[in-house]
This record gives C-alpha cells, sequence and structure tokens, in this order.
C-alpha cells in the first residue's frame, strides 16, 4: 500500500477508535440492510402472487408455488428475527414460533391491504384498473409493506420492521413508522413526502395527499427512556377518525390532537389542536404571522 493511502486507513482506524457510536465490532450480528430488502421484495411475492415475478402463475401451480416460497421465507424471517432476539429479547418468544406467528397473520394482512387497493382505485378517476393500481402506485406498495412490518411490530420484533419499511420509504418517498395504528380502506395519493409518525392512529376509510405529516411535538428536553434505551412518553402523535382527507402539505401535530370523524383538511394547513367532526379546517390567510415562541414546563414548545 502507498504511503496516502496508508496514512488514510491509519486516520480511519483513529476514527474508528474515537466516534464509538457510529461502528458494530465484536458485537451481535446485526441484520444486514441488503438482506432485509430482498426478504421485504420476496414477502410482496406472497401478498401480491403473480404481480411481483416475471413468469406467469397460474391457479393451478399456486399452491406448489406458495409452498415454496414460504418454505424458503421462512428461514429468512427466522434468522432475520433471532438477530434482533439477540440485542433485544422478547420473553417466552423465540425465532421460529414468531416467524410462525408472522406467516399465520399475513392472510388477515392480505385482507386489509386488498380494502386500501380498493379504496385507491375508488378514490382516484385516473386510475384504469385495480392491476394499475397495485403495479403503479407507491401508496399501495408502501401501505403493503407497512401491514407486514405491523404485525411484526406488535410482536416486539427489533429492528427489522423498521428496516422494511424505510426500504418502502426508500422507494416511495413515503414514511409510514410500523408502530402506527392504520385501519382499513386507506389510500394515500401520490404519497412524496408523507410522514406517519409511530404512535399515529388512524380510522377507516382515510385519504392523504402527498407532503402530509401526522408528527409528534419538537421539544427541546431529552426524550425519556427505558433501560434498553426505548422512548418512553406514551401517545406523541395525532388520532384521525374515520372518512377524512387530509390534503397536501397539512401538517398535523401533537398526541393530543384528535381530528373528528369525517373532518376535511386543506392544503397547508398547520393544526395544533383538535376539532370535532364533520369539520373543516382551511389556510385562508395567505400570510404570514409572527408570534413569540411559548414554553411549557421549562421547555420551548413551538
Amino acid at each position: 500500500m502507498d504511503h496516502p493511502m496508508k496514512n488514510v486507513v491509519n486516520e480511519l482506524l483513529e476514527s474508528y477508535a474515537k466516534c464509538g457510536g457510529i461502528k458494530h465490532l465484536n458485537g451481535t450480528n446485526l441484520p444486514s440492510k441488503m438482506a432485509v430488502a430482498a426478504l421485504t421484495q420476496d414477502l410482496l411475492h406472497i401478498i401480491f402472487p403473480g404481480f411481483i415475478s416475471e413468469h406467469q402463475v397460474s391457479m393451478e401451480d399456486l399452491p406448489h408455488e406458495t409452498a415454496l416460497q414460504i418454505s424458503g421465507l421462512h428461514k429468512r424471517l427466522k434468522r432475520k428475527i433471532a438477530k434482533g432476539l439477540v440485542m433485544h429479547p422478547v420473553a417466552g418468544h423465540d425465532a421460529d414460533s414468531m416467524a410462525l406467528e408472522f406467516f399465520r397473520k399475513l392472510p388477515d394482512a392480505r385482507c386489509l391491504i386488498q380494502t386500501d387497493v380498493e379504496a385507491a382505485f375508488q378514490g382516484d378517476p385516473a386510475a384504469g384498473s385495480q392491476e394499475e393500481v397495485v403495479l403503479a402506485y407507491p401508496g399501495v406498495e408502501a401501505i403493503a409493506v407497512f401491514r407486514m412490518a405491523h404485525i411484526l411490530h406488535e410482536m416486539g420484533v427489533a429492528f427489522l420492521p423498521r428496516m422494511m419499511t424505510e426500504w418502502a420509504h426508500g422507494r416511495t418517498g413515503i414514511d409510514l413508522h410500523p408502530g402506527a395504528d392504520i385501519g382499513s380502506h386507506f389510500f394515500i395519493d401520490h404519497g412524496t413526502g408523507v410522514v406517519i409518525g409511530s404512535t399515529a392512529k388512524i380510522g377507516k376509510r382515510v385519504r392523504l395527499y402527498q407532503g402530509v405529516g401526522l408528527v409528534a411535538r419538537s421539544l427541546a428536553k431529552l426524550v425519556e427512556r427505558d433501560e434498553r434505551g426505548q422512548a418512553l412518553g406514551g401517545k406523541r402523535h395525532p388520532t384521525v377518525g374515520d372518512d377524512v382527507t387530509i390534503y397536501a402539505n397539512a401538517t398535523i401535530v401533537g398526541g393530543d390532537t384528535v381530528i373528528g370523524d369525517r373532518c376535511i383538511i386543506g392544503g397547508n394547513v398547520w393544526l395544533t389542536r383538535s376539532i370535532p367532526s364533520d369539520s373543516v379546517a382551511l389556510f385562508e390567510a395567505q400570510q404570514v404571522s409572527i408570534h413569540p415562541r411559548q414554553r411549557m414546563g421549562g421547555d420551548w414548545v413551538i
């Protein structure tokens, strides 16, 4: 190795010693991002048989194809879950039983995803068919991955659920935390820039447009964490009722904020308080207003 490159290596080794928080050496074998991406892609074959693969799948071949896929996916999923359990055990559970429980819950997840596909088809006049919705709509892919990741999150699996939804985030621009609670017939139109936080709760037949955020308040103080480093503090993200439409770039903030059933939230609206059912919230002033920042319990809140 020539002298300049040797210096680079030595400087990197020094940085590894100094910056300990961004290396993971001599520790447990963490899930591979590339392997999780491949696993997530292959799980979509189970959710949408005949849509993802290059070759045609017939009804006659489906039992055999599905059995082969599930067999291989179960082994791969079990390995990923086991890696998470080493660092974050779940009392009374092992990787094999958790992987099996995941696959047992997939049929119910598929039924929910079917409602999401129907909502996209019914809600978008530009949709030519449900096949087009499955093949071309980023919201459908993001929600399908979310539905699967949510199962694993509810089981207490570490790392894997968030890695799955972040894979979908990178592909679609839609950031759905696997901890969110989302009802049936969920439609994200266009989708780019949508953010839904971990404690958000969304009812049935809700439609979001691009740039919508269901987010937590940003507080100056450090978040309290448990012995595993998990954040404490309960509900931090909004609740949205049934049959709500939220238009582009609206931001709804805070765990105490509740949007009632059948509300319409206009584009660019910033909401930090609850609104009753059958309300319309609009951004009408078309001007910037300046207010002094406020404190709550010694912390800046807005």
